[in-house]
């Protein structure tokens, strides 16, 4: 069983608070933290919006959406009550003057000496505009602390315009630029796998590991963020970020202690020694998709313009092929792919390792080793060996798992999620997980050169059915070097 160790009382203002991100996982997340203990009896959740609410009316529905994001959180209610009690409501239009953030003023006082977090569970283009009132209403206290959810601008020059605004008023030791899959457990247990068995980081290099692939697959749609997604596409919603933040933690050097800055100052090297996709390899290194309809778990969905209402050219899935122009990494292609409507919801790392020079039991016998961790939806760590299959007859190879679900081996536990982790980090004042601003500007400055090799050259996004696993272009690319996408149902 792991000790949840209570944090410092707090208050947490979240700004969006009526939004799906609060609903659903935000205040989910508060609650699970609350039961187990992890937050004081003195602590007090301000939620922010423009809504026509009161507290009673807001907490009624924070209770109303915990039976739909975490039904059995609560089978106490009395302690379901307690939780709410702690909140309360304040109806803002974030974009208001400054004296008309004085009931937030109000709600906020006689928190002295306590943690000052402010949730930006907003448009992003709200986030400066915040920031500045806060600071004319004199909320930010120089100890106060910023959250900032993805995506922290749409290219270079406005994510450099967001981190100013927000930086002219909250240091950058007090902003926690979030990425929720640096929270998942798995994520985490590749450090420990890496750093803390002797058996795996020997051959953590190119000397031994053939390629790497990493996967995050949706099998929903847009999901009413047409609007948003469309002027984005899935290499900002989810390249830039998520899957460049999974490459940093398998290909990054070992950090000197477990220090916020010293973990990402690694990252920041390898994001710096990514290489840059240009219009002379655009075409063979990357492929967009965008879905067409098809079937996702037996229902016929429809096609990615039907849902939003227009025809457009935003990719919904794109794979590309990254290099890691360093040492240990020379060599080794870094295969990432990402996409909505696809066959199923999973994000995986696999790292393959290199066959054995010699095939003494027979051409074909057993499979390179793989090591596979799994994020989501069942998190664990399989590494997949070359075994004899049992019996007379001869000998006979077979590939087999060394399974590790975290699920069964830790018995049935439930742990703490993603956001329940990070929220208590960012209370704790814990940066570790959290993207330090000269790593959103390095993800940034490669990806905006890949949009432009795109823009110059790169061709339309190629169609794909519904519950695929996007356009064949992307199994031709592994193909033409001699690979293949891991089926994750071998």
């Amino acid at each position: 069983m792991a000790e949840f160790i209570p944090v410092p009382p707090f208050d947490l203002v979240v700004f969006g608070a009526t939004g799906d991100l609060a609903l659903r996982k935000l205040f989910p997340a508060l609650l699970h933290r609350f039961l187990d203990g992890q937050i004081p009896a003195s602590s007090r959740i301000i939620g922010v919006a423009r809504a026509d609410l009161d507290t009673d009316a807001f907490r009624k529905l924070v209770y109303e959406s915990r039976g739909k994001f975490a039904p059995g959180a609560c089978v106490d209610e009395a302690k379901c009550d307690e939780f709410l009690s702690h909140i309360a409501y304040v109806r803002l239009d974030a974009t208001a003057s400054a004296p008309e953030w004085a009931p937030l003023n109000a709600a906020l006082a006689g928190g002295e000496g306590k943690v000052r977090i402010f949730y930006l569970s907003t448009a992003p283009s709200l986030f400066v505009p915040i920031a500045q009132r806060l600071a004319e209403a004199g909320l930010a206290t120089p100890d106060s602390r910023i959250v900032l959810e993805k995506p922290i601008g749409r290219d270079l020059a406005s994510s450099r315009a967001v981190n100013d605004g927000v930086g002219a008023v909250f240091e950058e030791h007090n902003t926690f630029r979030i990425d929720h899959y640096l929270g998942k457990e798995t994520v985490q247990n590749l450090l420990v796998l890496r750093f803390a068995n002797m058996l795996i980081e020997p051959i953590w290099s190119r000397a031994t590991i053939d390629h790497v692939q990493i996967t995050v697959a949706e099998d929903i749609g847009v999901e009413g963020r047409g609007d948003y997604y469309d002027k984005s596409g899935a290499l900002r919603d989810m390249v830039q970020n998520h899957l460049l933040q999974l490459l940093c933690l398998v290909a990054l050097e070992s950090p000197n202690s477990m220090d916020a800055d010293a973990i990402r100052t690694e990252k920041l090297k390898v994001l710096s020694a990514l290489r840059r996709i240009g219009p002379q390899d655009v075409v063979a290194k990357t492929v967009r998709g965008q879905y067409r309809e098809g079937l996702v778990n037996g229902h016929k969905t429809p096609a990615y313009a039907e849902e939003i209402g227009r025809a457009s050219k935003t990719e919904t899935f794109v794979a590309i092929k990254a290099e890691v122009d360093n040492w240990r990494w020379a060599g080794v292609p870094f295969y990432l792919r990402t996409g909505k409507r696809m066959g199923a919801r999973r994000s995986e790392i696999v790292v393959q390792f290199k066959d054995t020079p010699v095939q003494i039991f027979g051409a074909g016998a057993g499979s390179p080793n793989r090591l596979v961790l799994r994020l989501q939806p069942d998190e664990g760590v399989r590494l997949w060996l070359n075994i004899k299959e049992p019996g007379p007859g001869g000998l006979r190879v077979k590939t087999a798992p060394l399974d590790l679900s975290f699920a069964e081996e830790f018995g049935g536990v439930r742990y703490p999620d993603a956001y329940e982790r990070l929220l208590m980090d960012v209370v704790r004042g814990n940066l570790a997980l959290f993207m330090r601003r000269d790593e959103v500007d390095a993800a940034w400055e490669w990806a905006d050169e890949l949009l432009a090799a795109w823009r110059d050259g790169g061709g339309e996004p190629h169609a794909y059915a519904s519950g695929s696993n996007g356009p064949t272009q992307s199994a031709l690319m592994l193909d033409r070097d001699g690979r293949a996408w891991w089926d994750p149902e071998r």
